[in-house]
């Protein structure tokens, strides 16, 4: 199979290229920003796998990533790349055009990126969508949130549309939503607040990225039938 997953160099991203690159009959293409260094890291460490550098950030770099794609010969798309802190401030301090940066930076490439692979599955009559979300904080968002869960929801919603849609073209999409884990992207939550939240985990310890790339590996090769999904790992703390 040949994969693209965005931001796949550090990370979720870098768990989830790596685990995909097991497969080695597998061709893995990853997008990186800036993350440079940790890029050719895993194509020297994984031989099967092709870095790419596109920034969200920069409408040249999307597009050219865009025009590229039909090369790949893509069989599953994995949308993960996200530019921003989850985090900033109550929604009445934000500034209204700091919506629509972040929305400008991570949902329109996200859309442009998925349109090309969707024109290329439906040619195949065959293809897959894998979305990272983080739909259990729709209901209740973090205090500063705003930003960053409006636009997931955003994803979410298209998630959707992307499966009804395309259903008859053997395509598949799916999203994971993943509870939190320690990365970079959220280096900045207070220590204080991490030990709190492995007290109170059911398993006395937080979801780490390799447990979630192992999730995603299975909806790589799940049946179509299962489209339209958002795979919540929380360890059932949603149960009712």
């Amino acid at each position: 199979m040949n994969i693209l997953i965005t931001g796949g160099a550090s990370g979720l991203g870098e768990a989830i290229t790596r685990r995909l690159a097991k497969e080695t009959e597998d061709t893995v293409y990853f997008t990186f920003s800036k993350s440079i260094t940790n890029a050719r890291k895993i194509e020297a460490d994984c031989t099967n796998t092709k870095a790419i550098q596109c920034n969200f950030k920069k409408l040249e770099e999307v597009t050219a990533l865009t025009e590229k794609m039909g090369e790949f010969d893509l069989d599953i798309l994995i949308n993960n790349a996200y530019s921003g802190e989850p985090i900033k401030t109550y929604f009445h301090k934000i500034l209204p055009d700091d919506f629509l940066v972040e929305f400008s930076n991570n949902i329109i490439p996200t859309i442009a990126i998925t349109q090309a692979a969707i024109s290329g599955f439906r040619k195949k009559k065959k293809g897959k969508i894998i979305t990272i979300l983080t739909s259990f904080l729709l209901n209740t968002p973090p205090i500063g949130s705003s930003v960053y869960v409006a636009n997931k929801a955003y994803l979410k919603s298209l998630v959707n549309s992307w499966a009804s849609e395309n259903v008859k073209f053997n395509i598949s999409s799916n999203a994971i939503s993943p509870s939190f884990m320690q990365t970079n992207f959220t280096k900045d939550v207070d220590e204080r607040l991490i030990d709190q939240m492995k007290e109170t985990h059911p398993l006395k310890k937080l979801l780490s990225v390799e447990d979630v790339a192992e999730s995603v590996f299975f909806l790589t090769h799940s049946t179509t039938h299962l489209n339209g999904i958002d795979l919540v790992i929380n360890a059932g703390v949603n149960i009712k």
